[in-house]
């Protein structure tokens, strides 16, 4: 974590160039990304209000980097297994999963469809549910609805209508890429142009 601790202070130093600052947010989000990279980013900029130009709000980029503290996680964490809650080794613990991993979470492919959560609500619900607790609902999410049939060409997955994350794989066990339903160009969603200038949702443009 002593990398995160070092891109966080970055962030929070206002005497860098804005740009530098938000380069050190990049580097925070590479070293916890639940959400995967792109749609951990993309959940940032929502969460955090980060407007298009960071000269309208510099201090967005402490707000979302304080979202993101990976370290008070692992600490917790580290509580909870001395008080004699520990994690299984198989599955690996979810924030040991890498993308390739995640073959029930769509999100990795479309990041405007990760869990509408809160990194912290997020955080809490995966320990609770390694922990054994029975949560209702999505295990992501905890969306109650029904889910949202996709076809994979000769079978059929459901998603969650809240976060997009596949409870039940395809028959065949392969994985299946997912067309992302907001068509979308990586360089617009690190240049944000899905935000105004405001910090809100650029109603012209698709937010997810």
């Amino acid at each position: 974590m002593t990398s995160f601790l070092t891109h966080r202070a970055r962030v929070h130093d206002a005497r860098l160039p804005l740009r530098r600052r938000h380069n050190a947010l990049r580097t925070c989000v590479t070293l916890f990304a639940p959400y995967g990279f792109r749609a951990t980013y993309h959940h940032l900029t929502l969460s955090a209000a980060i407007p298009r130009r960071l000269e309208a709000d510099p201090d967005a980029l402490v707000r979302a980097v304080e979202l993101a503290r990976a370290q008070e996680y692992a600490a917790w964490r580290r509580a909870e297994k001395r008080a004699g809650r520990r994690a299984v080794a198989n599955p690996r613990p979810w924030w040991l999963r890498s993308w390739w991993e995640g073959q029930d979470r769509a999100w990795y492919e479309d990041p405007f469809r990760h869990p509408p959560l809160r990194l912290p609500e997020y955080v809490r619900r995966q320990n609770a549910i390694l922990d054994g607790a029975d949560l209702p609902g999505c295990p992501a999410c905890g969306d109650a609805r029904p889910l949202e049939p996709i076809s994979t060409g000769h079978g059929w997955v459901g998603l969650c209508r809240g976060c997009a994350w596949a409870p039940v794989p395809c028959p065949c066990a392969h994985r299946h890429r997912l067309v992302p339903q907001v068509p979308y160009g990586w360089n617009e969603i690190w240049q944000r142009a899905h935000m105004s200038d405001d910090g809100t949702p650029n109603p012209h443009r698709p937010a997810g």
